[in-house]
């Protein structure tokens, strides 16, 4: 993913509420939402050149999701997929403050990430830039290519909207459409991440329309206090930005 947006614990129905684009480039081939028939325990997409996953969720209720931290000049061509530490932290049967804990040391193999990982009432945040494993406390959060809640226009106005529209009644097809948004930023208010002024303009916006690279899919999830789960992938034509929905619920 290349942004997220997330309440937890903060809603009056739902645990937990994400709504995510994932951002890549369109050559990357990639199999829409289901459930993996190697690991039939994990429902999301799929990366088919490294076989990880941008946001995933089993039905034991363990889900995790990951953004790339953007700084071009420290790549590590070789370095290990960031989309593995979402699958491996969805497989393992341990506590997420000890698995985090356990790859902390090895993290600065991976490019910059930020990883999210937990249940679907208790989640930790992790990046490879930043200082330590945190736990999220009830409340809302916003999540780009920088760390959590870095004010970028679209983390700040995403979580302004996103906070609105969960305020009251709302259906999946509302955070959809604040997703779907694809006004780019201000030049005086864009980040300067080593990649000129043209390409942080077109990144700018929370769905991304650009030659070659931009929003391929956009995820909801919902979990309730009865365990029960909603999770919608909505993937684009990356011509005609028509659309198809996948969609699972299942109660943990």
């Amino acid at each position: 993913m290349c942004l997220i947006f997330i309440s937890i614990n903060n809603h009056p129905k739902y645990n937990l509420i994400v709504a995510a684009n994932r951002d890549e480039f369109y050559h990357r081939k990639t199999a829409a939402a289901h459930f993996w028939e190697d690991r039939p325990e994990i429902l999301g997409g799929r990366d088919l050149e490294a076989c990880g996953t941008w946001l995933g969720l089993t039905r034991r209720g363990r889900i995790s999701m990951v953004t790339n931290y953007r700084d071009l000049k420290n790549i590590k061509p070789n370095a290990p997929s960031r989309g593995q530490l979402v699958t491996d932290s969805l497989l393992t049967d341990k506590p997420v403050p000890q698995f985090l804990e356990e790859i902390e040391p090895r993290a600065n193999t991976f490019n910059g990430f930020n990883l999210i990982a937990g249940t679907l009432d208790r989640l930790w945040y992790f990046s490879n830039y930043g200082t330590g494993i945190r736990e999220l406390s009830p409340g809302i959060y916003g999540l780009s290519n920088h760390l959590l809640d870095t004010p970028w226009p679209k983390v700040r106005d995403g979580k302004q909207q996103f906070s609105e529209i969960i305020s009251g009644d709302f259906a999946p097809n509302d955070l959809f459409a604040m997703l779907y948004d694809h006004d780019t930023a201000n030049d005086d208010e864009l980040p300067d991440t080593g990649i000129g002024l043209e390409r942080e303009r077109a990144l700018s916006a929370r769905f991304i329309k650009s030659p070659g690279y931009g929003t391929r899919s956009s995820t909801v999830v919902l979990a309730d206090r009865d365990g029960q789960v909603f999770f919608t992938e909505r993937v684009f034509d990356l011509e005609t930005f028509a659309f198809k929905d996948n969609t699972f619920t299942f109660k943990l």
